[in-house]
């Protein structure tokens, strides 16, 4: 049983193998849709933006429960939670003020969440399938200074955030895959 659907509790691997699962496919989804609707800042687009980092705080949420279960450090977690609500808020808002305005606050919460994310996955290291997200973490971190340094630029897109929402899936999916094996070993 698993801790993602409210019963008894799994192992954290096990937990973060079906999240990690799940983050992929949210990704590639958000990701395939966000290329599509990527040339205009409609409705659609803004709502894409916005419940990207919603879901990475539901995520964390899970992985806060699931970790605090089996006595794993969370700070980084909450601190995720914290960056990627506010997050949420921001793009809202930069929205109003056209593309420039959301790729830097997009920018900035990929610089902070890459952090956080690195953190977190060097504390988890003993639990396996951590090294990709250590990497994801870092090059979360680069991206998110790209996209800062790419607002300023004439022609600014969104469709890089699908790219980099992609390549952060392939990650969690490399991760799932290493925490399947750790389990089994």
């Amino acid at each position: 049983m698993d801790t993602l659907v409210g019963t008894a509790p799994a192992s954290v691997p096990a937990v973060l193998r079906k999240l990690y699962f799940l983050r992929f496919a949210f990704a590639a989804v958000w990701a395939a849709l966000l290329f599509s609707t990527a040339d205009t800042l409609g409705a659609l687009t803004v709502t894409l933006l916005v419940i990207y980092p919603l879901f990475d705080v539901a995520c964390a949420a899970v992985d806060i429960r699931s970790a605090r279960v089996h006595g794993q450090p969370v700070r980084g977690l909450y601190a995720n939670i914290a960056l990627s609500g506010l997050t949420a808020v921001g793009l809202a808002v930069a929205a109003t003020s056209g593309t420039p305005a959301v790729l830097r606050v997009w920018g900035v919460w990929a610089v902070t969440a890459g952090i956080v994310q690195l953190v977190v996955g060097a504390v988890r290291r003993q639990l396996g399938g951590q090294w990709a997200m250590i990497v994801s973490g870092a090059v979360s971190t680069l991206a998110g200074a790209s996209f800062f340094a790419q607002a300023d630029q004439d022609g600014a897109s969104l469709s890089n955030l699908a790219g980099y929402a992609f390549l952060g899936g392939v990650f969690f999916l490399v991760s799932a895959l290493r925490l399947g094996r750790v389990r089994r070993a």
